[in-house]
C-alpha cells in the first residue's frame, strides 16, 4: 500500500493547509497519519482505530516519529455521535467495504471538507459477488473488462446519495483503480443545491458483449433499451453510477509535477502519469478484445490511439487496463481505427 499512500501524501501536499484538521478515522499502526503531519506539515491531526492494540501502536509510533496527534481507541460510529468537532480532511481507509461508516462521517466532515475513500472490497464492486454488490451498494455492476471504472463509479455514486441527506454534494478530485482497492478524494460542498447537482451527475449503464457498444443515460430511473441497438442482443446494464467526471485535472497536475520530485514512488509516478494524461470520459474500449471480435490481427492500442488522433477524435490510455484506450469517438469510429479504414 506504499504507493497509495505516497499518492495521499502527494494529493495532500496539493490542496491541504496546515491549520486543516484532519481525522485519519481508520488509522491502525498510524502510518498515514504520520506520513501526513512529517511530508504535508498538517498540524491538527487525530488517529481514531476501534482496536485498543492498533492505537496503542499508533500513539507510540507517533511518539517515535516526533508527530504531536490525538490518538483515540474508538469507533467511528461513537466518536462522530459524540464530538462537536468538524474536520476539514476525514480519510477512510478500511479492511473491505466503507459503506458502514459513510453515514457518520458525513455528521463530522466540514460542509467545505474534503472526504477520501478507500474501497478493497473490489470483488464485489467488479462484479464477481453481483448480490453482495446490490445489497451492500444498492447497485448492479458489470463483470467484464469495464468493471474497474464501473466499480469506481458505483462507490462514488454510493457517496453522493449518502452525502445527499445531509445536504452535501461532492467533486471528484481523483480517483483510482489499482491492484486490489479502489479510493476516490472528494471536495465537498454544502447546500441543498449541491446535493441535488451531484445526484443529478449520477445514472446508468449499459453495455452489449458483442458489439462492446456501451451507452450511458443520467437520473434516478434507467431509460434505455433492453436490446442492442446494432446487433440486436440482450444488453447488459449496471447502475446507479456517477457518470460525471472522474477528476479535477488541475489537481492531478499538479499532484504528478510533485510526483516527479519523489525519488522513492516510482509506482505513485506511474500512475499519475497516466491519470494526468487521461481524457476523462466515461467508459473505455479493449483493444484486444476488440481485434478478437472482428478477427484481425493484433494491433498496439498506441496505434488505435494515433489514427483516431488524425482523425480529429481525443484518444489516450486509461488507468483501467493497459491495452485499453478512451476516446471520444463512436464506437463505429474506433472500429475503423482499428483496421486501419
Amino acid at each position: 500500500m506504499k504507493g497509495l499512500r505516497d499518492i495521499s501524501v502527494l494529493f495532500l501536499k496539493s490542496v491541504a493547509g496546515k491549520n486543516c484538521r484532519l481525522l485519519d478515522s481508520t488509522a491502525a499502526s498510524g502510518i498515514r497519519g504520520i506520513r501526513y503531519a512529517k511530508e504535508t506539515g498538517i498540524k491538527h491531526i487525530t488517529m481514531l482505530d476501534i482496536n485498543k492494540a492498533a492505537a496503542l501502536s499508533a500513539r507510540s509510533n507517533s511518539r517515535s516519529n516526533k508527530v504531536k496527534a490525538e490518538v483515540r481507541a474508538e469507533s467511528i460510529q461513537r466518536f462522530a455521535n459524540t464530538t462537536e468537532r468538524r474536520f476539514d480532511i476525514i480519510d477512510l481507509d478500511p479492511f473491505g467495504s466503507p459503506v458502514p461508516q459513510l453515514h457518520d462521517l458525513m455528521k463530522i466532515i466540514d460542509g467545505n471538507g474534503i472526504l477520501m475513500v478507500t474501497a478493497t472490497d473490489t470483488a464485489v464492486l467488479c462484479g464477481a459477488h453481483e448480490a453482495a454488490c446490490l445489497k451492500t451498494y444498492h447497485a448492479k455492476p458489470l463483470h467484464n473488462y469495464l468493471c474497474k471504472e464501473v466499480g469506481l463509479r458505483i462507490l462514488m455514486a454510493h457517496v453522493a446519495r449518502v452525502a445527499s441527506p445531509f445536504n452535501l454534494g461532492i467533486a471528484p478530485m481523483l480517483s483510482i483503480s489499482d491492484m486490489h482497492y479502489m479510493r476516490i478524494f472528494l471536495q465537498m460542498s454544502s447546500g441543498a443545491e449541491s446535493a441535488l447537482n451531484s445526484l443529478k451527475q449520477t445514472g446508468f449503464c449499459t453495455f452489449c458483449g458483442n458489439c462492446m457498444e456501451f451507452s450511458l443515460s443520467k437520473g434516478t430511473i434507467p431509460a434505455f433499451s433492453h436490446l442492442c441497438r446494432t446487433c440486436g442482443r440482450q444488453l447488459d446494464k449496471a447502475g446507479p453510477m456517477w457518470i460525471g467526471n472522474l477528476y479535477d485535472k488541475k489537481v492531478v497536475g499538479k499532484i504528478a509535477m510533485l510526483a516527479k520530485g519523489m525519488a522513492d514512488a516510482p509506482e505513485a509516478q506511474r500512475k499519475l502519469e497516466v491519470i494526468n494524461g487521461e481524457i476523462d470520459v466515461p467508459m473505455f474500449y479493449s483493444i484486444p478484445k476488440l481485434t478478437k471480435r472482428l478477427r484481425v490481427t493484433a494491433i498496439s492500442p498506441s496505434k488505435v490511439i494515433e489514427r483516431l488522433v488524425a482523425a480529429g477524435f481525443a484518444a489516450t490510455r486509461t488507468q483501467f487496463d493497459n491495452d485499453s484506450i478512451k476516446t471520444d469517438a463512436a464506437s463505429s469510429d474506433v472500429t475503423s481505427a482499428v483496421l486501419g479504414r
